[in-house]
């Protein structure tokens, strides 16, 4: 499990990783998991086409079509709980597989079922799921119970996800055993001399050059964030008239690249919040980039801590916020507590 705050490359490594498995040979499906959509309609679809693709292979034919069946009695049962399973059925339901009507127990019939069709093709399945924090808790756990069914039976059907630093608490508390069934890497802010390279090599690869002071300053702006470097890489190539590109470029280059992560990257995020959750945001962002403790952000808003746990709990759903530790509260974007005080200036938010 890939887990970071937002904009320090998670979904391109999910996606590079994607890549190397299927140049490996091996079958790979990619979902992105919404809030407001079930897993068992994320998954039904993409495992109906790998079940397909594996049909083709005359070994793993027979165990290919049983997972279609699976898969019929699968969607057919869940459908009636979850409503919103679409997803073409190839052949006729097999009475008593996965067709119980209880996720944990169906999602693990119809995984067995596409490892062994794997297996017999002599390939793997590997399942990429992002934004995995996102998932309902009990559907999270139906998902590493068969995971863990897989792993027993040594069945090639493996799960990389990615999602926020919350995702590894989220699946502890799901199932206990998730954290030894998963490794959890975290993926932070590059390193200066990747940062640096990051920003140099594309320039010189056009045929210009970049001053150590003008790196030094995309550097310091972007603390290494993968796409923030991406954001003023691109809006300094744009301000700058010839080479080497200099520090004041960069200057410019700010004014351009934080108006539109306002307008986009941030602007996107305030909007999903209520007036209550955009003052608790400020409070936060009166304190500095954080972590902050719960009690000084409830000092900071007005209000106790006890009232104010419903709002800090939604703003963790959303995947606004996270703890790093207990009592401790931190934005999951990095420098949205600048676009805060941008957005809400002054002491009128109090």
């Amino acid at each position: 499990m890939l887990v970071g705050l937002r904009g320090v490359g998670k979904t391109v490594l999910l996606d590079r990783i994607r890549e190397d498995a299927e140049a490996a040979g091996i079958h790979t499906i990619r979902i992105e998991a919404p809030e407001g959509r079930s897993l068992p309609a994320l998954l039904a679809p993409q495992l109906r086409q790998a079940l397909l693709r594996l049909s083709q292979v005359e070994a793993a034919k027979d165990f290919a079509v049983r997972g279609l069946r699976a898969l019929a009695g699968f969607a057919g049962k869940l459908n009636v709980t979850f409503g919103d399973i679409e997803v073409g059925l190839d052949y006729d339901p097999e009475p008593g597989l996965a067709d119980n009507g209880d996720l944990e127990h169906d999602l693990q019939a119809l995984f067995e079922q596409v490892g062994l069709a794997a297996k017999s093709a002599n390939t793997a399945l590997a399942i990429f799921i992002d934004e995995l924090q996102y998932v309902e808790e009990s559907q999270l756990a139906a998902l590493i119970t068969a995971m863990h069914r897989t792993e027993q039976r040594q069945l090639p059907v493996v799960l990389v996800g990615a999602g926020l630093p919350q995702l590894r608490g989220r699946m502890g508390n799901a199932k206990s055993y998730a954290e030894r069934l998963f490794d959890f890497p975290e993926i932070g802010p590059l390193p200066p001399p990747a940062a640096r390279r990051a920003i140099e090599k594309p320039i010189q690869d056009e045929g210009a050059r970049v001053t150590p002071e003008a790196l030094d300053a995309i550097l310091q702006v972007t603390q290494g964030y993968a796409y923030f470097l991406q954001q003023w890489g691109s809006h300094t190539w744009r301000a700058a008239n010839e080479s080497p590109i200099a520090a004041g470029d960069v200057a410019t280059a700010s004014v351009t690249a934080i108006a539109a992560l306002d307008e986009s990257f941030f602007r996107v995020r305030f909007d999903r919040l209520t007036p209550k959750e955009k003052k608790y945001l400020r409070a936060m962002a009166e304190l500095g980039a954080g972590p902050h403790r719960s009690g000084d952000i409830a000092a900071c808003y007005g209000a106790g801590v006890s009232s104010l746990a419903p709002t800090r709990s939604s703003l963790i759903a959303k995947g606004m916020v996270w703890s790093p530790n207990h009592g401790d509260t931190a934005f999951t974007v990095p420098m949205f507590d600048e676009f805060m005080k941008r957005t809400i200036p002054g002491d009128d938010w109090r």
